[in-house]
């Protein structure tokens, strides 16, 4: 098992943008996620994660991978006065703003790749999680996937195809 934290305020990844390329009229496709320092600062705590596991080369099996994203309360979910310092009834219980968990976790995946597993389609079980915490965070686990595991992901896709649809 793999497990560290990557301190910092996680910046979503996964948007593309297509244009056609003026001189020679290829589509051209840009990551247009501004992303880069976050990635940077995964990749180098996975390399440091990984130097302490028991080999440095990239994991080669199937994957479960566990994200958990913290985000920091805006000061409105905060009482003042003699409340100052208490979250307000009020105040959302999860942090259902943009970005997404989703968008979050590609860019984790993608910083691991080559380091942590060689492909990020090694991943065949995923747990994704945005909560509030301070300081800001992604917590990750990456683990062999199990075969218990496996086989109760084998029940569901079963259980799926006998619905109607």
């Amino acid at each position: 098992m793999i497990q560290f934290t990557v301190f910092g305020h996680a910046m979503p990844g996964g948007s593309k943008k297509a244009f056609v390329h003026p001189a020679h009229g290829r589509a051209v496709i840009v990551d247009a996620s501004n992303n880069k320092s976050w990635r940077q600062e995964v990749s180098l705590a996975a390399r440091e994660a990984m130097g302490r596991a028991e080999s440095t080369d990239p994991l080669r099996c199937a994957l479960s991978v566990s994200f958990v994203f913290y985000r920091p309360r805006p000061k409105g979910h905060y009482g003042s006065g003699r409340n100052a310092g208490i979250v307000k009834e009020s105040a959302p219980a999860f942090p259902t703003t943009r970005p997404d968990v989703l968008k979050l976790a590609r860019a984790v995946e993608d910083s691991m790749t080559g380091i942590v597993y060689g492909d990020d389609s090694q991943i065949v079980d995923e747990r994704l999680v945005k909560r509030w915490g301070s300081p800001e965070r992604v917590e990750i686990v990456v683990r062999p996937a199990v075969a218990e595991a496996l086989g109760t992901l084998a029940l569901l896709s079963e259980a799926q195809a006998t619905i109607p649809a």
